[in-house]
């Protein structure tokens, strides 16, 4: 008997691929802001949330975009996707790490508080983090314009998945940064460039395979 005869069997099925899927994409995002969070000094829940729903909003938007180039720009994304994700993470890890070397350093007056970092991050840094982080659900997206597939429903799952995983992750990084002091800003950025890296080597592997 073919296991897809009965309807709800076959949502099901598509629900745990969806969230599987969901899972894989939200990865990066959640590695990305534990570098964030490990940046800041102490970031509270409101940051995190303000963090997870930057990244939750762009992971869901970039799926949209994908499924509605369709074949259009499919060949072109699948191209230049990882490199422009490789380019804009290490641009941004390289200006954390850069920034890490001009905090003043610390002073043995007990009375003075110490500062290692801000308390957020600027709406823009987010954002292009989150696109660096997502441009592989965009073309995922690409891929799903072919299948039968709600891609609204989708696309929201992914999101939600992505806030959520966002969020924990800055609120690790809340608890990492502090053991790390001056230097977490430069492993945040060291974080990002690691994924960027990690992008760009799975991308190569993957058109060496093919060929």
């Amino acid at each position: 008997m073919c296991m897809w005869n009965h309807p709800t069997e076959a949502i099901l099925m598509n629900l745990h691929a969806t969230l599987i899927l969901a899972l894989a994409l939200s990865m990066d995002a959640f590695a990305a802001a534990v570098g964030k969070g490990a940046s800041l000094q102490k970031p509270n829940f409101r940051e995190a949330i303000r963090t997870g729903f930057i990244f939750g909003l762009v992971e869901a938007l970039t799926p949209l975009i994908g499924w509605s180039l369709g074949l259009y720009a499919s060949q072109y994304i699948m191209e230049w996707d990882h490199w422009v994700a490789f380019s804009l993470l290490v641009i941004l890890g390289g200006r954390m790490i850069s920034e890490s070397f001009q905090h003043e350093p610390e002073t043995t007056d007990k009375t003075t508080p110490q500062h290692h970092g801000s308390k957020r991050h600027s709406s823009m840094s987010l954002i292009l983090t989150a696109i660096a982080t997502s441009l592989d659900a965009m073309a995922i997206g690409i891929g799903l314009a072919f299948l039968q597939v709600d891609i609204l429903h989708t696309a929201m799952t992914i999101g939600l998945t992505t806030m959520i995983m966002a969020t924990f992750g800055m609120l690790i990084g809340r608890y990492i940064g502090p053991l790390l002091g001056k230097k977490a800003e430069m492993v945040g950025g060291l974080v990002l460039i690691a994924i960027g890296f990690n992008i760009l080597f799975e991308h190569l592997n993957l058109f060496m395979y093919a060929k």
